[in-house]
């Protein structure tokens, strides 16, 4: 029997994007060859987002849809994404075009490899601000000296993993979740896939500075003792 993969794909507000998003992914995935689905979420989106995504999957059967009542927020979505994927691997990418659809099927090639997980390493990020780049830089480091568990540098949630990671990843039900932080935590083989992150196909990054620092906060609190450490306060 052949095996299956799963595209998890958040949206919140990508009307601008999702058809052109849509055609790549799509065009990519057949590229690989195996059985395939799409898994969009809508994280509560107020434009035409889900319209959009409705015609897409009346037309594309491979294509489903899952819709939240209210923005709940990426890390959510993709665990929603995860709940429904039916693939031997699974694969979670941004809809913005920003991590190139291409390099999955290099994320693919490293799990026929073996890898449990293959991450997305970004050399290099195209049309970021100056302001995005350096506190991401900091930020990545700033964890990684905190945190107990390695947390690889320059990477986000563009990643493959097998079913079998994502198993124990739907065992474990915190609600602030870091699925990066958490992925590594779990310690199966894991390797990177080198890539330069392109610029935002359309429209604008959802991701406002509230949310980032939400996220960090949740990293670092989540995967570093620090914080609560007296001795390491000084």
């Amino acid at each position: 029997m052949s095996k299956m993969l799963s595209l998890i794909v958040p949206v919140y507000n990508e009307e601008e994007v999702l058809p052109e998003s849509f055609r790549q992914m799509d065009a990519q995935m057949k590229k690989i060859g195996y059985p395939y689905e799409i898994i969009y979420v809508n994280d509560g989106s107020r434009d035409s987002s889900m319209k959009i995504l409705r015609g897409i999957a009346k037309d594309n059967p491979q294509v489903k849809v899952r819709s939240f009542s209210r923005n709940f927020g990426h890390q959510t979505a993709v665990t929603c994404g995860m709940d429904a994927a039916k693939g031997d691997a699974l694969i979670i990418i941004d809809v913005d075009l920003q991590d190139p659809p291409e390099v999955i099927a290099d994320m693919v090639k490293a799990w026929e490899n073996g890898a449990d997980i293959a991450y997305g390493k970004r050399l290099k990020r195209k049309g970021e601000t100056i302001f995005k780049k350096v506190t991401a830089f900091m930020y990545y480091r700033v964890l990684r000296a905190m945190s107990a568990t390695a947390i690889p540098l320059d990477t986000g949630d563009f990643r493959l993993i097998d079913r079998k990671v994502a198993d124990v990843f739907l065992k474990m039900r915190e609600h602030n979740r870091f699925l990066r932080g958490m992925s590594g935590w779990m310690g199966f083989e894991a390797v990177p896939v080198e890539y330069v992150r392109n610029e935002r196909f359309a429209g604008k990054t959802k991701y406002t500075l509230k949310k980032m620092l939400r996220l960090a906060s949740d990293g670092i609190i989540g995967f570093s003792d620090r914080p609560l450490d007296r001795k390491s306060v000084v």
